[in-house]
């Protein structure tokens, strides 16, 4: 472990900077790591707030004899943005686009733009930056500047390095200047002179040689361009300031070509006469990859016929004839060698297809035999007329080696992308690890290939660059770098000197830390083998918690969308988990700062659907307060809020009871004393409590508890605790709905709970109290194919997600699991589960603001929600993003500001634009939120479909 520096010296720094400095454990814990295998822990973390601040830094390093490592987004795969020293987040502050210049066709960008923003300020002008990573919503520009990134679209508008004019940077000596074409850094120009030989023989061999330093920029006849040269050395031997980017036009009318192959091999031999017509991108998909992809989100799109796939896109430009992009398709088709395809112009589809590459990059975190798959040998990239011969042989080595992985990649630059489940989670599979990875560098080598072919050589290549390299060019790399950097501060360990790739692996040195799912024990971690580091271990840092996943439609991080620090994205989070595991930097359970991590996690569950390799923080919070508190005194709140049915249950006694505790609990000054003493914010509302409970009202009403032999069609309508004590209007209404549709509702013998509230504080052995009440009740109706449907999205999501976690060895948890059912998703089934008749109204006209439930949204989904709304004619403005209440999280003291922040990202905005729709919120405390905040009443989607709303 990196001892502490003296707090003298960052103090020193801090005086110096505009910005922040932090070497706090848990800082430091979540700057660690990036998307790679490595963990290397920093002494200290700064953010600059401008670029003297790097310069001042950068100094502060070499003088005080500390390695410097500049970073971005951190979601660099190869372990080329951590560092042992300091390290400097420039994502925070130095973000924006400075200008773009459209006549010029350029732009003026701060290292830590993100690519998605200056594609925004380009594409006013009907432009954009040629190079686009899949990971360009979180990506930044100064990131893909020191890896030299690529993305499919390089095969028309080639690496990041061919789309720089000029960069502003301070080296390694701290000697500040522009580099550009023609400038002089003294010395470089007669080395490269006195190597034109092996320059010209071993630099830029083909488009996506990445590896190493790119000396052939340097050469006479390529105008000796600084800037091209600086771009992939990683940060070694210059930091970014500013950068002169080239725009390219956009794509008018862009279609994709999804061609199909009996395997993803075949695919690649077709590769070298589609390239020939110049396509805009070309991408090879695996079958094995799209299954993936359709086990984890569902609704992959039909593809042709196939085992391996080509998705091929060509297009035109502004002025160009509509006719040329049918041409282009021909020419495509002509040569493609096979009958199976697809033609998908811009749109739905073909965004969809899209999708299945982006998405999969994340899911192949786990390979086909279910293993951990790691990056490492992720990029390598072989000149494309060789790419079949490659994966032939590839394949031949990952078998003699037994290790296995997804491959995918830009097939159109022979560059392969494949996580491979590597034995790294244990020491003793590292030796194996470092054979496997010799004996891929030597076969790329023997293609003419670069061990790296878009995401840099980093921790993970630069030991075996001299396997693909003569010693006479590792000599002139040495050689260069001690002309810019000699004192080798700037992100020691990569490319020249480089530490041994198999050295400072995060994964093989954390401890098992076995789950429960029974009595005395956490969650069963059903799908990581019963063990808490496997399962934290999922993230694999490639950062989409970063971005904002509100404009496709997600809910990920929402905390972090407030306050944009690294503590409160997903991936912070588990990176400090992470470090539990580890155990020699953060090894309490009950920490500060694991607390600290955890405090502003809304526990909303959005990164287990949005999250690309399945990170559930909300799973892993609980699982922490339970093992921090077991045994101990909990917080306050934990007793109140976390245990609040039972006592909204003893408070609903009776109706006069719940009538004197509502009058009582309205008096602002009892409320406020009230909530003070036990935690809870002051300025928050008190929801009612109902006086009359469901359950009474259901028996008044006449419905059963039991089910006979008949032919009559049962549903169980399991009413939660909210539903049952707090607000029983949508249960109710869903009796009406369900009667309406053919359905003999039942309702269970007595009210039971899920224990969402103690699962949510960290309660669990509370929690399996209840759960196991709840399956005496509701388990013998689903083994005897009664369906089970909730009303409340959160507790529905219990019973699909969380019971079989934490009762796994009591078989009837999977039945009831997969007999639980959303109200849409009872009404939309197929025959004999779904009504034998389906009335809805018809709400032409009427506009519906709809806050999906996060819960809800991240294990049912709400696609059948909204596709039962649009039968009703009615229009649906679809919220993303949380709400902000998350339960008991925007009711806890201190949550308060944060709770709002996350409300005005979309739900409160749209409340605003909308002031006379509907308000539909199946969540309590999505309701709850709505109406503390902005005054407006949700209703349950039981009570909209059956009129009851006002306007009807």
């Amino acid at each position: 472990m990196t001892a502490t520096i003296p707090t003298s010296l960052a103090n020193r720094l801090s005086g110096l900077l505009r910005g922040e400095v932090e070497e706090s454990v848990r800082r430091r814990a979540e700057y660690s790591t990036d998307a790679s295998n490595y963990r290397v822990v920093p002494e200290v973390v700064a953010f600059p707030k401008t670029v003297d601040d790097i310069v001042v830094a950068q100094s502060f390093a070499r003088e005080e004899g500390m390695a410097l490592t500049v970073r971005g987004g951190g979601t660099s795969t190869a372990g080329n943005s951590i560092g042992p020293g300091l390290v400097l987040d420039l994502s925070r502050y130095l973000n924006n686009v400075i200008s773009v210049d459209p006549e010029a066709r350029t732009a003026r960008v701060q290292p830590g733009t993100v690519l998605t923003s200056l594609q925004a300020q380009a594409g006013k002008y009907g432009l954009r930056f040629g190079p686009d990573p899949s990971t360009s919503n979180r990506a930044t520009l100064g990131g893909m500047i020191g890896n030299n990134a690529c993305g499919p679209h390089a095969v028309a508008w080639g690496k990041t390095s061919e789309n720089v004019i000029s960069l502003d940077v301070v080296d390694g000596m701290g000697r500040r200047y522009t580099a550009e074409k023609g400038t002089v850094v003294p010395g470089l120009n007669e080395l490269v002179d006195a190597n034109l030989a092996p320059i010209r023989t071993h630099s830029g061999r083909f488009s996506r040689q990445v590896s190493g330093y790119s000396l052939e920029h340097l050469l006479p006849e390529r105008g000796r361009d600084l800037a091209k040269f600086l771009v992939g050395s990683e940060g070694t031997l210059a930091t970014v300031l500013e950068a002169e980017v080239a725009l390219v036009p956009m794509v008018v009318k862009p279609t994709l070509i999804v061609l199909g192959y009996e395997d993803m091999i075949r695919a690649a031999d077709a590769v070298p006469p589609i390239l020939a017509l110049k396509p805009f991108a070309v991408e090879g998909l695996d079958r094995r990859l799209v299954d993936v992809v359709e086990r984890a989100r569902g609704g992959v799109p039909e593809l042709p016929a196939g085992g391996g796939w080509l998705m091929v896109e060509v297009g035109a430009f502004e002025g160009e004839s509509e006719d040329v992009v049918a041409e282009r398709i021909e020419a495509v088709l002509a040569v493609a060698g096979t009958p199976s395809f697809k033609v998908a112009p811009a749109g739905p589809e073909s965004a969809a297809l899209w999708k299945i590459r982006a998405d999969g990059a994340g899911l192949a975190g786990r390979s086909p035999r279910g293993l951990e798959a790691w990056p490492g040998w992720e990029d390598s990239a072989v000149p494309p007329e060789h790419l079949g011969e490659y994966l032939r042989d590839m394949t031949d080595v990952m078998n003699e080696h037994d290790v296995d992985g997804i491959l995918y990649g830009h097939f159109g630059d022979g560059c392969v992308h494949v996580r491979i489940d590597m034995p790294l989670s244990d020491p003793t599979g590292v030796p194996k690890a470092r054979a496997f990875l010799e004996d891929t560098a030597d076969l790329v080598a023997r293609y003419g290939g670069s061990l790296s072919g878009e995401h840099g050589d980093g921790r993970a290549r630069s030991e075996l660059l001299s396997r693909m390299y003569t010693p006479e060019m590792m000599t002139m790399f040495g050689q260069v770098k001690n002309l810019f950097d000699p004192s080798k501060s700037l992100n020691p360990g990569i490319l020249v000197d480089p530490d041994p790739f198999d050295a400072n692996l995060r994964r093989p040195y954390a401890r098992p830390i076995t789950g429960g799912g029974k009595k005395g024990g956490g969650f069963a971690y059903l799908e990581d083998g019963g063990d808490f580091t496997t399962a934290v271990h999922r993230c694999t840092g490639v950062g989409a918690c970063r971005a904002d996943n509100r404009a496709n439609g997600g809910f990920m991080c929402p905390s972090y969308q407030a306050t944009k620090d690294e503590k409160d994205v997903t991936r912070g989070r588990a990176r400090v988990l992470q470090e539990v595991a580890n155990g020699s930097l953060v090894a309490d359970w009950g920490s500060h700062e694991v607390m600290e991590s955890l405090d502003l996690c809304l526990s909303c569950k959005a990164c287990s659907a949005d999250c690309p390799s399945g990170v559930d923080v909300a799973k892993y919070k609980s699982e922490v307060l339970y093992r921090a508190h077991k045994g101990k005194i909990r917080p306050k709140l934990h007793y109140l809020l976390g245990q609040l049915p039972r006592w909204t249950k003893l408070a609903t006694v009776s109706s006069a009871v719940a009538t004197v505790a509502n009058k009582v609990m309205s008096v602002e000054p009892i409320k406020k004393a009230v909530f003070t003493v036990a935690g809870v914010d002051p300025e928050r509302n008190m929801p009612g409590l109902a006086t009359q409970r469901f359950s009474r009202w259901a028996k008044k009403a006449g419905l059963g508890t039991d089910a006979d032999r008949t032919n009559t069609k049962y549903v169980m309508l399991w009413a939660d605790s909210f539903s049952e004590t707090l607000d029983t209007t949508g249960a109710r209404d869903m009796v009406e709905v369900l009667e309406a549709a053919g359905y003999h509702v039942l309702i269970p013998k007595k009210p039971v709970c899920c224990g969402l509230t103690w699962i949510t504080t960290g309660q669990l052995d509370g929690a399996r109290a209840q759960l196991g009440e709840l399956l005496n009740e509701l388990a013998p109706f689903a083994k005897n194919g009664i369906p089970i449907v909730g009303v409340e999205p959160s507790c529905t999501a219990v019973l699909r997600d969380d019971l079989p976690e934490l009762l796994s060895e009591d078989p009837r948890s999977y039945i009831v699991a997969e007999n639980t059912y959303t109200l849409a998703e009872l009404l939309l089934a197929p025959a004999p589960l779904g009504p034998e008749k389906l009335k809805l109204p018809d709400l032409d006209g009427v506009k519906v603001v709809a806050q999906p439930h996060c819960h809800q949204y991240s294990v049912m989904g709400w696609k059948t929600d909204a596709e039962l709304l649009s039968r009703t004619g009615a229009e649906i403005v679809e919220l993303a993003g949380c709400c902000g209440m998350a339960g008991n999280f925007g009711m806890e003291k201190g949550h308060a500001d944060i709770s709002r922040k996350v409300a005005e990202s979309a739900l409160l905005p749209a409340l605003r634009e909308n002031p006379d729709a509907v308000f539909l919120a199946d969540g309590f405390s999505c309701r709850t939120q709505a109406e503390g905040l902005a005054g407006r009443n949700g209703i349950h989607i039981a009570t909209l479909l059956s009129g009851g709303f006002t306007g009807s």
